[in-house]
């Protein structure tokens, strides 16, 4: 992965002392609230519902040993003991004490980690698909890509206040993992049909209150136009973005006033006009930058059969927790943040410690973060993985349901968040508890849940195969229920709501429901999402707003 040079390095730690000087003028009154708000939120520090939320980068879902131990150290010695994994790949902290954030950030610049532009209306942390460098399916590896657009983002004076926040996810692979298609901008490795590799370009999705898939204005832009054609684009949100309603102000919402035709004439206009003043393509600086992402020096191995004689435990966490890698002999691994015994995406110091002693052991020395609340080791011999397994039962990060219905995305709702309308971690428990046969959610298959407490959408709710949002009725929490919404591919969808929200308590019972219907009409191994775009919401809404007597 990626080391600091000195610049880097100074950079980091030139901004943690210029924030440690602003927390000292805001607290001794020589800041206002306001003035103060703008410059926190560039350093990742939220004011939250009962605490500040002091967000940390992690570029592309990458970490070292040295850094995961660093998150647990703050854990341990700032907050409550646990951090929580967000769907773009940061860590957050729930629970530290304003006045020690820069002590927080003087300690993390020390491994290379930063909260710099994790808030704020700028560029955020470019994320990539969490199998990046692993996956069979995979193109290009688009790590270095996001490096670079990181190193050309971070601190850009143009680009540091933007009409609202900004987004950009780069993925090699079909699949898109990285669910690039909800962000401001996408950035897909694709072949022309000269066979040169380069970028198709979507512009203009996103979630939150009004949830929009990105729509594609450039099929083919060569790599050594990539600053330049971004910069186009942010030039032309930066000039004709709203800033006068926050709630409009987001580049999806320009691109849909003015059409995808007219935002790729834009865009092309500036891309041409700026031709003598863009950022020129450094092929020595992304040599020197691809260099850091190298593959890794792996053992001579083949592909065994592991499962073979073992516990039935074991075959199922290999089935659903790991995946193929592209070289014989490995595999990459999930560990499962969504036990039935924690909030979605949390950890603790504890587990962050022997994650980072295990990576070493097991993993070649890497940790990644998932855009789906997990994390994964993406070096396993194969041969290791039952001793892995067996390790990761001891620390409750070995539930056998990656992809499952218990695989749930959960913002951090109404318990935490100050924005929130409803809470999303009960209901997770409810949900936990409501489906609590792993057999039984092997045989219903993939099933994506995602829920989020408010409409900005952090769950991902707009994205799921059943989304759940909080929403408020006189005081009380309702939830409004989505079906059929994707992030995969050129298949993005987003879900159309069914009915009228249901109460807090019946929501674990509505998602039964639902699973009925499912079950009742899938055809041999549907997904849940090929049934619902066979069949349609109408069966699903008539079996949830039905009585109680026939719904059984």
């Amino acid at each position: 992965m990626y080391q600091y040079d000195q610049i880097d390095q100074s950079l980091v730690d030139q901004r943690v002392a210029q924030y440690r000087d602003q927390t000292q003028r805001y607290l001794a009154g020589q800041l206002s609230e306001d003035d103060f708000r703008s410059l926190r939120l560039r350093n990742g520090l939220y004011i939250q519902k009962h605490a500040p939320m002091l967000r940390i980068s992690i570029p592309y879902g990458l970490l070292r040993p040295a850094q995961v131990r660093m998150l647990a150290r703050v854990a341990r010695e700032y907050d409550k003991g646990y951090g929580h994994f967000s769907t773009r790949q940061n860590m957050q902290f729930n629970w530290p004490k304003l006045e020690l954030v820069p002590d927080i950030l003087a300690l993390l610049a020390t491994v290379q980690l930063h909260g710099i532009q994790t808030s704020g209306n700028c560029i955020r942390n470019v994320t990539a698909d969490h199998l990046a460098g692993v996956a069979v399916d995979e193109l290009e590896d688009p790590r270095p890509w996001c490096e670079y657009i990181r190193q050309w983002a971070t601190l850009h004076p143009e680009f540091s206040y933007l009409p609202r926040k900004f987004k950009i996810a780069v993925t090699g692979s079909p699949a898109d993992r990285a669910a690039s298609r909800v962000h401001d901008v996408g950035l897909h490795l694709r072949k022309n049909e000269q066979g040169e590799v380069g970028f198709e370009v979507l512009v203009g999705g996103g979630l939150g209150r009004a949830p929009m898939i990105g729509h594609v204005i450039r099929e083919f832009l060569p790599k050594k136009d990539l600053l330049a054609y971004l910069e186009a684009i942010l030039r032309v949100y930066n000039l004709e973005g709203r800033r006068d309603n926050i709630h409009k102000a987001r580049i999806k919402i320009l691109v849909k006033a003015i059409g995808p035709a007219k935002m790729r004439e834009l865009v092309e206009e500036e891309f041409a006009a700026a031709k003598d003043t863009a950022p020129v393509f450094d092929a020595a600086e992304f040599e020197r930058i691809k260099a850091f992402f190298a593959p890794k020096v792996y053992e001579s191995l083949q592909d065994q059969d592991v499962i073979s004689g073992k516990p039935q435990e074991f075959r199922n966490w290999f089935q659903y927790n790991t995946r193929k890698h592209k070289v014989a002999g490995y595999r990459a691994v999930f560990l499962s943040l969504k036990s039935p015994t924690r909030p979605p995406g949390d950890i603790t110091a504890d587990e962050l410690d022997r994650v980072a002693d295990l990576a070493e052991q097991y993993s070649l020395g890497e940790i990644r973060s998932t855009h789906d609340q997990n994390v994964l080791f993406a070096h396993v011999k194969q041969s290791d993985l039952f001793a892995l397994w067996q390790q990761l039962k001891l620390i409750d990060l070995a539930t056998a349901n990656i992809g499952t219905l218990t695989d749930m995305i959960c913002c951090p709702g109404g318990d935490f968040c100050a924005l929130a309308n409803a809470r999303s971690i009960p209901l997770a428990t409810q949900i936990n508890e409501r489906f609590d046969s792993l057999d039984y959610l092997y045989d219903l298959g993939e099933i994506q849940l995602k829920m989020s407490g408010c409409m900005n959408g952090c769950g991902h709710h707009s994205v799921g195969h059943i989304g759940v949002l909080g929403v408020d009725k006189d005081g009380e929490e309702w939830y409004q229920i989505t079906l059929g919404g994707s992030t995969g591919g050129h298949d993005a969808s987003l879900g159309k709501v069914i009915g009228p929200s249901v109460a807090h308590d019946d929501v674990a019972e509505t998602i039964e429901r639902i699973i009925h219907v499912f079950v009742e009409h899938r055809q041999e191994e549907e997904r849940f999402l090929d049934t619902f775009r066979r069949i349609g919401v109408a069966p699903f809404k008539a079996k949830v707003y039905a009585p109680a007597d026939q719904a059984a």
